[in-house]
């Protein structure tokens, strides 16, 4: 799955497994489940549509209504072969979610591809953040520079339009190179007043990483974040993907509350494998999940 997703946002967005640390894998021993919530969770929470990436092209209006039934409030984009709006003009699309109890609030795209006409009309629904999904590992420190300049230029048109920048991290980013993590080189160079980060929690924990002690490193920094479980594939000791929320090993259920300390805002559900089930059972499964999350 990590290769599909990679080859997809390669495609996408035409831009050019690990063990966890000792310290944060005794932190999550024994909480892989909803069991014993500290209490329902009354915020609204999102979905990164990229999760039903088989179902939404085919009919996003109709997929769109599903996932409002689920109980989510909010959705997260992705741009594909019909843009960040998929067939529908940004008015349309507003409109669409208004009526069925939705909202965009950010979207995964391009960024090097008419990224101010994206912002226009992101901007002209009321959207937060329009979002930068992946770079790719780089053997050079200098690559992940020259990306963060490049988040400053596009932080500086969003601000122009009253949105902000984000970057999404994969585990690459929380890899060493040349003596670095390029995600400290990329979080000390982005302009803080007009670029955040998203966190992908699950791929945080792949690269072996503490997501609190990074949020704990750059307080506000990290103001949306992937809720994505990590489980073991099935018949092997050393390979995972994403599960159900539940299912796996990441303490959602103490970790999410801790995060909004920090400055978390926005959590938005993602999943990529879907081992025994469906995308659309596990959105709905996650949704129920989500609801028992304290925040």
């Amino acid at each position: 799955m990590q290769n599909n997703r990679r080859n997809f946002l390669k495609t996408a967005t035409a831009l050019g497994s690990g063990l966890f640390l000792t310290s944060f894998a005794t932190k999550m021993t024994g909480c892989t489940a909803a069991k014993g919530s500290a209490g329902a969770n009354t915020k609204p929470f999102g979905l990164q549509l990229y999760t039903l990436r088989e179902d939404f092209p085919k009919d996003p209006k109709g997929v769109l209504k599903q996932v409002a039934d689920f109980g989510y409030k909010q959705v997260e984009g992705y741009e594909g072969n019909q843009g960040i709006f998929w067939g529908m003009k940004n008015t349309e699309m507003k409109s669409y979610l208004d009526g069925i109890g939705l909202t965009m609030v950010s979207t995964h795209c391009d960024m090097n591809r008419n990224f101010e006409q994206k912002a226009d009309e992101a901007a002209a629904i009321g959207m937060k953040y329009l979002i930068c999904p992946y770079l790719g590992a780089n053997k050079s420190l200098d690559f992940y520079k020259k990306a963060a300049d490049r988040f400053n230029q596009c932080g500086d048109i969003c601000k122009q339009r009253g949105l902000k920048f984000a970057y999404h991290n994969h585990d690459y980013s929380f890899r060493p190179v040349e003596g670095q993590l390029p995600q400290d080189v990329m979080m000390q160079m982005a302009n803080p007043s007009t670029v955040d980060f998203e966190m992908d929690i699950y791929w945080v924990v792949m690269a072996g990483q503490d997501p609190m002690a990074w949020m704990k490193k750059y307080p506000n920094r990290f103001t949306l974040c992937h809720v994505k479980d990590r489980g073991a594939v099935s018949g092997s000791n050393d390979k995972f993907e994403s599960v159900v929320l539940g299912k796996g090993s990441i303490p959602y259920q103490s970790m999410l509350l801790e995060m909004e300390k920090s400055g978390m805002q926005y959590y938005i559900v993602e999943q990529e494998a879907y081992a025994g089930t469906t995308p659309l059972n596990a959105v709905k499964l996650n949704a129920d999940y989500m609801r028992t999350v304290k925040l």
